[in-house]
């Protein structure tokens, strides 16, 4: 190694993407990893790249999605995450899901096989070495405790935190055909899809109203003392806490009907629990935005009332685990460096961003940044007026740093658009994409 080597550390999305784009600067990487030597409560593989909750990197639409069109940004940028994900896309609608085994796997080979990155297994279980003059740290919700009090020190900050729920996985031939159906929401084919990429489970009133019954009433885990004051975060609440919000409120959330019809009798259900496949081979599809802090007698027994699921044998219950992420606003700089130790700087959800993608996206900013400066060049940062740009801006100084909760890429993160006020909804969304992607395009230009 002719030049000094990028410490990153964490192998999730953040972590290696982060990894790849560095590496492909030219600049070496050390991928730290602490998995297999320490586990955590929510992974279940050593794999660089492991998806711990929803095979799911969500719509895939790039001109009236804020999330599908910062996908397409990453393809513009040469995005492992992105390449990897259209080799292993599994049918999911419109939106881009994965096989979460071979996702991982690949994920893990391109780095192993990479000439410039080394991977070293083993925690980090303190403030990295001072020698280590540029450091990533991309360790994700789950820090380990011990790399988490030092960032507390440092930072002079109480860590923020939030629960993260997992869904359950239900083997594909256990669920009852004979009453659910195929079908994807208004009939939307994706990218990996053919309209018919999601199996339905429909509810009549009495059905739903026992339902939510019991899944109100259902026995959950308890949390230790020093977690009952964590907040969730909203786009990953507990079915059952999103239950007790009202009892419509899931017909409005993850059970709504609309889009879809049952195909046995051609009627309109009065809700709807869709499944997604979760593998190549289709043979596991997940529950739907049915994460849930259950405990596990309690889900089989309330999941099985679902219509189709009566016989349905589980791969995975649903869990919960605690999730971590600094208060950015008021600790990073704009180049998503620590303000009071500018070698460190930080990626993924441990920023407080939300999602797989919004991770990855961070990561890879974070990585070009890091080689840059390695390299003596000065990148300057993606405009906010893109996907990418949005979300940096946000939790780099855009969020009030009072208030500051994790966050999806939206377009209320992007700065408003010169248009007529009358141009709303779809038609608005239109006009910040085809902003976004002028400008990112442009931008990209700058970076050769």
């Amino acid at each position: 190694m002719t030049t000094k080597p990028i410490h990153i550390i964490g192998g999730g999305m953040a972590g290696t993407e982060a990894a790849w784009q560095a590496a492909n600067m030219g600049v070496p990487v050390i991928l730290h990893e602490m998995r297999p030597h320490t586990k955590t409560p929510a992974h279940q593989t050593e794999g660089l790249g492991e998806l711990v909750c929803s095979n799911s990197f969500r719509s895939d639409d790039k001109e009236y999605n804020a999330v599908g069109l910062l996908h397409e940004e990453m393809r513009m940028l040469n995005s492992l995450m992105m390449q990897t994900a259209a080799k292993h896309a599994v049918p999911a609608g419109g939106a881009l899901a994965v096989d979460r085994d071979a996702y991982s796997d690949s994920i893990t080979k391109t780095m192993g096989d990479h000439p410039l990155i080394t991977i070293e297994r083993g925690e980090i279980s303190g403030l990295p070495p001072e020698d280590w003059d540029s450091v990533i740290i991309a360790t994700g919700p789950l820090t380990s405790p011990a790399l988490s009090t030092a960032i507390k020190e440092i930072t002079d900050e109480d860590s923020l935190a939030f629960f993260d729920a997992i869904a359950p996985i239900v083997y594909k031939d256990s669920i009852n055909m004979d009453v659910a159906w195929y079908q994807s929401r208004y009939d939307k084919e994706g990218p990996a899809g053919t309209g018919k990429d999601y199996i339905n489970c429909g509810m009549n009133k009495e059905q739903y109203l026992a339902f939510f019954e019991a899944l109100t009433s259902a026995e959950t885990t308890e949390f230790k003392d020093w977690e009952k004051d964590t907040p969730y975060f909203e786009g990953c609440m507990p079915i059952e806490v999103m239950a007790s919000r009202g009892i419509d409120t899931l017909r409005y959330g993850p059970m709504k009907p609309v889009g879809l019809t049952n195909q046995h009798d051609m009627s309109r259900p009065y809700a709807v629990v869709q499944l997604r496949q979760d593998n190549a081979l289709g043979s596991l599809y997940n529950i739907v935005g049915f994460q849930t802090k259950m405990k596990y007698g309690e889900q089989t027994e309330v999941f099985k009332m679902i219509p189709g699921l009566e016989n349905a044998e589980f791969a995975r219950l649903g869990g919960i685990h605690r999730n971590t992420f600094i208060n950015s606003p008021r600790v990073l700089n704009n180049r998503l460096q620590l303000k009071n130790m500018p070698r460190l700087r930080f990626a993924g959800q441990i920023t407080g961003c939300e999602g797989y993608v919004e991770s990855a996206a961070v990561g890879l900013i974070a990585g070009r940044l890091a080689a840059s400066e390695r390299l003596g060049k000065d990148m300057t940062m993606p405009p906010a007026t893109t996907a990418l740009g949005a979300i940096i801006a946000h939790i780099t100084g855009g969020a009030d740093e009072k208030t500051f909760q994790p966050m999806n890429v939206n377009f209320g993160l992007f700065p408003e658009i010169d248009a007529p006020k009358k141009i709303k909804g779809r038609d608005r969304k239109k006009l910040f994409s085809d902003r976004a992607l002028v400008d990112i395009a442009d931008w990209i230009k700058t970076l050769s």
